[in-house]
């Protein structure tokens, strides 16, 4: 390529960046205009830009940057699951929103198989959101001093955050050291809100208190040094909570069993062991089948914060032969990131999936926490009832491609 052609691509890549149309608010003129940059078909602009679209623009001004639509995800319920929680209590119809066939059939069918035992009992443990700010020193004996410090800050940086929200508190200050880095875990309790935006504000205001005010200062600090747990698996959070701690149990009786997975206790008790050991051998952090495909679906269709499913979806699931010959069946999750406020629980498809839930406002984050994990639940007991029955395969043969193809048939001793 010659001087001039490298030139002329730059610049067109530079005009490229800058043709962008911003606005602070956005209006169907400004959508127009970027959808003019794409050099999209009527047919794409008008599957993404559609009128009911339009006619909503003001809507999505706090949810999105250079707007052009929406992309339409279907929507299924599955259901009743029968909860009996702290906080949730009552058959739920649980809108799932997916483009993976048989999903939504798979938790209906564990949730109606839940309900038909009696239903399950769940319970938030423990809640706390955090953020974890990095500062540098010079030295490891600056570093101590600074831990030693700000741990005994507690009430200071209370103050500080409190100056921040309405509605979130910081419930704890946690140090540690990694040589002349320092690593200050901010624990916080969000209320109703999921809370990544709420704990981030409050984090400024307590990184700036501490530059202020800090009788060791800082080469340099970060609001975020990956310490937290943010969008990804961890131990720590594992160990500990980040969001919602919370556990769903169910009891199936073993007619149960037979009659809707055509299975036994025996034989979901020996494949809940071959799988944990499968999760021990690959090094998953937890012991779990599929939280991810509940979670993502009811995330994305109740307004949560879809990439929260990375570290959400991580817990623990356990299947014992009760001693009247039933299962019992049990999730863990510590990490549930959800709310029912904020984020994008405003927008008028994720209110109206909340509002199908009886929990849509004040007070109901707790309920949520406890149906993401009875739904986790539902899941686990449905997907390993069809490995166990040989159902899975041709269950997603039926459903995805709408044919039955010749899988045989598994049989047992």
């Amino acid at each position: 390529m010659t001087i001039a052609a490298m030139h002329a691509k730059f610049d067109e890549r530079r005009h490229m960046r800058a043709s962008i149309p911003r606005t602070e608010c956005d209006t169907r003129d400004s959508v127009a205009q970027r959808w003019r940059l794409l050099g999209a078909s009527a047919e794409q602009r008008a599957a993404l830009a559609d009128e009911g679209t339009l006619a909503g623009i003001d809507h999505f001004e706090r949810n999105i940057e250079n707007f052009i639509g929406t992309v339409k995800v279907p929507v299924g319920i599955a259901g009743p699951l029968r909860v009996s929680g702290g906080s949730a209590r009552g058959d739920y119809f649980l809108p799932l929103a997916t483009t993976e066939a048989a999903l939504v059939a798979s938790y209906s069918r564990g949730a109606q198989l839940i309900t038909e035992a009696g239903g399950c009992a769940a319970a938030v443990l423990a809640e706390g959101v955090s953020r974890a700010p990095g500062f540098v020193f010079a030295t490891l004996a600056e570093a101590t001093g600074f831990s030693s410090w700000v741990e005994a800050q507690a009430g200071a940086l209370s103050e500080a955050a409190a100056a921040t929200t309405a509605h979130g508190r910081l419930a704890g200050v946690r140090a540690t050291i990694e040589g002349n880095h320092v690593y200050v875990n901010l624990e916080f309790q969000t209320g109703e809100a999921a809370g990544q935006n709420m704990v981030t504000f409050a984090a400024a205001a307590i990184v700036e208190h501490i530059a202020r005010h800090s009788p060791v200062k800082p080469q340099t600090f970060f609001l975020e040094a990956n310490h937290s747990g943010d969008k990804k698996a961890s131990a720590q959070s594992f160990a500990h909570v980040r969001g919602k701690r919370v556990s769903a149990e169910a009891f199936i009786p073993r007619t149960l069993l037979a009659e809707r997975l055509h299975t036994s206790p025996e034989r979901m008790t020996d494949y809940w062991r071959m799988a944990a050991l499968g999760g021990v051998l690959s090094g998953t952090i937890g012991v779990q089948g599929h939280y991810a495909n509940g979670l993502a679906a009811l995330y994305i269709a109740c307004g949560q914060d879809a990439a929260c499913v990375a570290e959400s979806a991580v817990g623990v699931t356990r299947m014992e032969k009760t001693a009247d010959g039933g299962l019992y069946a049990c999730v863990t999750l510590p990490n549930v990131i959800a709310g029912t406020v904020g984020g994008a629980t405003h927008l008028t498809s994720q209110r109206a999936c909340l509002e199908i839930l009886r929990r849509c406002g004040p007070a109901d984050a707790r309920a949520f926490a406890e149906l993401c994990a009875a739904l986790a639940l539902a899941g686990e007991i449905s997907l390993i009832g069809a490995l166990c029955s040989g159902d899975f395969a041709r269950a997603h043969a039926a459903r995805a491609r709408g044919v039955d193809i010749a899988i045989p048939e598994v049989r047992h001793a």
